[in-house]
Order: C-alpha cells, then sequence, then structure tokens
C-alpha cells in the first residue's frame, strides 16, 4: 500500500517514519522548510523503542500528484482546512484518509469534503516531540496509533491496511469500537488540556490539592453529561475509569496543549473545549468549569 503522512512533525513524522523502516511505501506532504531538513539530516528518531535516521521521500503541495491508498493527517486542528486542500489531488476513489486529530469535530468536515467512506476512524496515544535540529523525540511507553472502520466492521479493505502495519517498531491496533475509543480518548484529552491549561500546572500538583481534585471530578462529570447528550456509545463506568487514568499519571505530566502555550502558540480550544460547550449550549446544559476553561483559553488566544 501507498501511504501520504501529511506532514513530518512529531506525530507524523514518528509513526509515518516507523512505516518507512519496515520498508514500506510512504511519502510525507512536507513544507520547504521542513523538506530541506529532512533531506539535509534526515528523518532523525529518537526512542526507546530503537534509534532510526531515514531517507524519506517528500512531496511539496501540488507536485508529483499521484492518488495514495492510505493518507494519515497528523495536523493540528487549526490547520485542518489547509490541510484538506493540501490533500485534496492525492484522494482517489478508494483512498482511505485516516485523521488523528483529538476530538470529533473534524470529522463532519472531513465527511463534507471526501465523503464519509472514505474516512476512516484514527486516534494515536504517544508523546512526541520535535527537537531544535528536527528530530523526532519519542518518550514512555506508549506508541500506539488506532484505527477502524467507523462502522465497526472488519471490512476488506481494513483488513488489508492491518496487514500493511504489521511488522512495525510503533504499536498499530485495529479497533472494532473506533467511535467509543475516540469519545473516551477525548474526555481525557479535553479534561486533562483543560485542567492544565486553567491552573498553568501539570497534573500533579492540581491533584494533591483538595480543591483541585475536585474541579478535575467537576470538569469530568460535565463532559461526560454532554458526551451522553451528543449520544455517544460510552459505560456507565466512565467516570470512575477517567478518575483512576489520571491517578496514575506521572505527576510532572503536561498536556500538549499547555506546552504549546507555554510556547506561545496556538491552541485548539475551539475544536475541543467549544465544541462540547455547543452541545451543552444547544441542550440547556450547565457546564461551569468547562465554560472557565474556554474562556480562559480564548482569553489567551487574544493575548497571543
Amino acid at each position: 500500500m501507498k501511504f501520504l503522512v501529511v506532514g513530518a512533525g512529531a506525530v507524523g513524522g514518528y509513526f509515518g517514519g516507523r512505516l518507512l523502516e519496515k520498508g514500506a511505501d510512504v511519502t510525507f506532504l512536507v513544507r520547504e522548510g521542513r523538506r530541506r531538513n529532512l533531506q539535509e539530516k534526515g528523518l532523525v528518531i529518537h526512542s526507546d523503542y530503537g534509534n532510526a535516521t531515514l531517507s524519506p521521500k517528500t512531496v511539496i503541495t501540488g507536485e508529483e500528484v499521484e492518488l495514495y491508498d492510505v493518507i494519515l493527517l497528523s495536523t493540528k486542528a487549526y490547520q485542518l482546512d489547509n490541510a484538506i486542500d493540501d490533500v485534496r489531488p492525492y484522494v482517489g476513489e478508494n483512498t482511505m484518509v485516516i485523521p488523528l486529530l483529538n476530538g470529533m469535530a473534524h470529522y463532519n468536515k472531513l465527511d463534507e469534503q471526501f465523503g464519509r467512506e472514505k474516512v476512516i476512524g484514527g486516534l494515536c496515544y504517544i508523546e512526541a516531540t520535535l527537537d531544535s535540529e528536527g528530530a523526532v523525540i519519542q518518550k514512555g511507553p506508549l506508541h500506539m496509533l488506532v484505527y477502524g472502520e467507523r462502522s465497526g466492521q472488519e471490512s476488506e479493505r481494513i483488513i488489508k491496511l492491518a496487514d500493511a502495519l504489521k511488522g512495525t517498531k510503533a504499536d498499530f491496533q485495529l479497533s472494532s469500537t473506533i467511535i467509543e475509543d475516540l469519545w473516551l480518548k477525548y474526555l481525557f484529552i479535553a479534561t486533562m488540556s483543560g485542567i492544565t491549561t486553567l491552573m498553568r500546572a501539570p497534573i500533579g500538583p492540581i491533584c494533591k490539592h483538595p480543591s483541585g481534585m475536585e474541579t478535575i471530578k467537576q470538569l469530568t462529570k460535565e463532559i461526560i453529561n454532554v458526551m451522553n447528550v451528543a449520544g455517544a456509545p460510552i459505560s456507565n463506568e466512565l467516570e470512575t475509569i477517567q478518575m483512576e487514568k489520571i491517578a496514575h499519571l506521572a505527576p510532572e505530566m503536561k498536556s500538549s496543549m499547555q506546552r504549546d502555550m507555554e510556547k506561545g502558540l496556538p491552541v485548539e480550544a475551539d475544536h475541543l473545549h467549544g465544541y462540547l460547550l455547543e452541545i451543552a449550549k444547544t441542550a440547556d446544559l450547565p457546564v461551569p468549569v468547562l465554560e472557565s476553561v474556554y474562556a480562559n483559553l480564548k482569553i489567551y488566544e487574544r493575548s497571543r
């Protein structure tokens, strides 16, 4: 199968690099600056699962247009519109588009642009960043990419994709419950990013303070209530599962949104928390902590 990875940042660079490392046909759709960096230094991965220096194929938007079997979208939500325009020439009748964005709002847009049948469910769990030289630095035990048909079926194409993903040094997992998986991660990401940006602290100090832990619990409850209104397929034990997960996080752990704020970068306020807030408003559902989280993020955006 032919893979097109949109971007060669931390997420796309890692998973695309692992596929390239095992001999898959991978091309990276990148900007000119990143192409020069990759040509000069290669795609460098530093990880406990094995280091690698690779020579990737790259393409600039509109250059060498050909169709791909699989397109991995590893962009931020605020880059999605441009990414859609960039990849449109590479999408054929049988192309599978797999977004790795957090949240759910992007599926409506991708379905509208490419057709629902082309868009596969996808998410990832990974702690990775680019260093000053452009190398991918992957830390921690998780380097998992989960994917699956949104219908839950094991289709012929998804089985073919699973075969193509086998044998890599990354953890690719086929899921028959990808919609539930997406909502579960959404809850965790929206809570974690919301509370750490609101408190301007890693998760440890927040959990240690009684009011901090109570705020986490309240935000979790509010988001679960919104998810129920949205008809998300979630279990009754979700709040307990969420709080246990948070309790076992490393005390120094920060959300990626918090790290972006500390660097003065854009954040995904509307895509993550704004989307939930709109559902709550439509249902006349009170969500005071979620309101505070969203206000904090929007005030930050205006101050940039």
